[in-house]
């Protein structure tokens, strides 16, 4: 935004918030005026407007200004505001344009994964998924980086209920070896389906976290094993975990 349409009394509250919203412990007026650079009484009728309309309060023992409730009030709008399918499109399309492979967008429900959004690429692929679909976690790309990042208790909950049925010759259905490959999947932040759901069908994927920092969805690129070649996974984890940070971000998460 050029200089000349910024209303300075706006600027200068809003930098009153953002500064006071780095500490905890709020801030006095005179250290708050010596950050923003103006004289005490200046700040002070900022901060006077700012309570009235309840995005600051007053220590009454300390006399510090903290961010009030208002804040949290609007954050808690903005979140439910956040539609995930469209915050995550922009970030789909281009991984559909650099690969020309399928994207799936998908979200965690009830120890299974749901499929909102599937991008087809340009490239001819079969695959049994489809947009509302369910697909178990344990043999799926985008199940197990969740299923990684989901709370010990809730992920062996999901296992003992579920069970690791094996899908291909190439499922894992042994307790203790998917274990290991869980620990794996977190070190690695991306997750690898090779045949494991679908024979003939490579896929990666990368988690997506909420403005909680819970896992809440993942995105992933499949495609025919003969193109996902290990080469090719390597040149894509990169990627694929960019996207899955670019959205997480959208929906309100910080590292």
């Amino acid at each position: 935004m050029e200089k000349e349409n910024i209303v300075k009394s706006v600027d200068r509250a809003l930098q009153v918030i953002d500064i006071v919203s780095t500490r905890k412990e709020g801030y006095g007026v005179t250290e708050l005026a010596r950050q923003v650079d103006l004289n005490k009484s200046s700040v002070y009728r900022i901060l006077s407007t700012l309570a009235a309309h309840g995005y600051m309060e007053q220590d009454q023992e300390t006399g510090r200004y903290k961010l009030g409730y208002k804040v949290l009030e609007l954050s808690a709008r903005l979140l439910d505001s956040i539609d995930l399918r469209a915050e995550a499109r922009p970030f789909l399309k281009e991984l559909e344009a650099m690969t020309n492979e399928v994207v799936h967008l998908v979200v965690y429900d009830q120890g299974e994964v749901v499929y909102i959004e599937k991008l087809e690429g340009n490239e001819t692929l079969r695959m049994h998924s489809q947009v509302g679909k369910r697909a178990p976690m344990h043999c799926t790309s985008v199940g197990k980086v969740i299923l990684a990042h989901l709370p010990p208790e809730e992920m062996e909950r999901i296992i003992a209920k579920k069970g690791l049925p094996r899908h291909t010759e190439h499922t894992i259905t042994d307790l203790a070896t998917f274990r290991r490959h869980l620990d794996e999947i977190r070190k690695w932040g991306y997750a690898l389906d090779q045949e494991e759901n679908e024979s003939g069908i490579t896929c990666i994927a990368a988690p997506i976290f909420g403005y909680n920092g819970k896992v809440a969805a993942a995105v992933s690129v499949s495609g025919p094993t003969i193109r996902m070649t290990e080469q090719r996974l390597h040149e894509l984890k990169d990627k694929i975990m960019e996207v899955g940070r670019n959205i997480s971000r959208r929906l309100g998460y910080r590292e």
